[in-house]
């Protein structure tokens, strides 16, 4: 008897809730509040007109109580949306440093090339009469009579060499026996003697080095064929030592 005593009055709290639902879901979130207003004054004069009733007090209050619960999710919606629509200012993008390109070592110029000069060649203050003849006789006694010489064998025209730089005394025919000869002072003591010539390449009084062309092999004056005849003379001419020891001495070999 009790739930037939009001039947339109439920059937309009089921049509109101239905409608409340509807428009929940279709509207925006920010409607929401509005509509639960509306909806909560038609539930409140639903209420009071059956508040003569006490059967219906346990709908009342459900419908109350679903509403309560729908108005705070639709304001903690509406807060949420609030939030995230705010604005935020972006930040100005910062220049990148600019870093500035690192300067080039200064190049260091390239050391010029050392070029190793060739070592100079060193004349030495003694050589040879006539590199490369052959010893024929020595210095000593021959037939009974002093060689007072060495006596150096090449093919004719070979060229005689000075021994060491002095100055020219004698050229040509001086000395009787020795045919084409010439004498040179070396300054320190000692003279040297070129005899048997076929001729001479120098003057007296010419200064001459070492190992310079003074004449040229022959067989002048008291000779048996082309050579030449060293002599060495100490302190004074015609002070004559034995040629080989003196050569030696001086880094020239002679096989006596």
């Amino acid at each position: 008897m009790q739930e037939s005593k009001f039947p339109h009055i439920r059937a309009r709290a089921d049509v109101a809730r239905h409608r409340v639902r509807g428009r929940l879901a279709g509207r925006a979130r920010l409607a929401v509040p509005a509509t639960v207003l509306a909806v909560g004054a038609g539930l409140a004069g639903i209420s009071a007109a059956v508040a003569g009733g006490p059967t219906e007090a346990p709908v009342t209050a459900a419908v109350a109580a679903d509403q309560q619960a729908r108005t705070e999710a639709a304001q903690r919606a509406d807060r949420a949306e609030r939030a995230a629509t705010q604005t935020t200012p972006a930040t100005p993008a910062q220049p990148a440093p600019t870093t500035a390109a690192p300067k080039a070592a200064p190049t260091t110029p390239a050391a010029p090339k050392t070029t190793t000069a060739a070592p100079k060649k060193v004349t030495p203050a003694w050589v040879s009469p006539m590199p490369g003849a052959a010893t024929t006789s020595c210095f000593g006694q021959r037939w009974g009579v002093l060689h007072a010489g060495v006596d150096l064998a090449a093919d004719a025209g070979t060229p005689i060499h000075a021994v060491g730089a002095g100055t020219v005394v004698a050229a040509g025919w001086a000395y009787s026996g020795y045919g084409i000869s010439v004498v040179i002072d070396h300054g320190n003591g000692y003279l040297t003697h070129y005899a048997h010539q076929s001729r001479v390449a120098v003057k007296v009084g010419q200064k001459v080095a070492v190992g310079q062309v003074i004449g040229y092999e022959g067989s002048t004056g008291d000779s048996t064929g082309p050579h030449l005849h060293f002599e060495v003379h100490q302190g004074a001419l015609w002070n004559q030592i034995n040629p080989a020891p003196w050569l030696k001495a001086r880094g020239i070999a002679v096989s006596c």
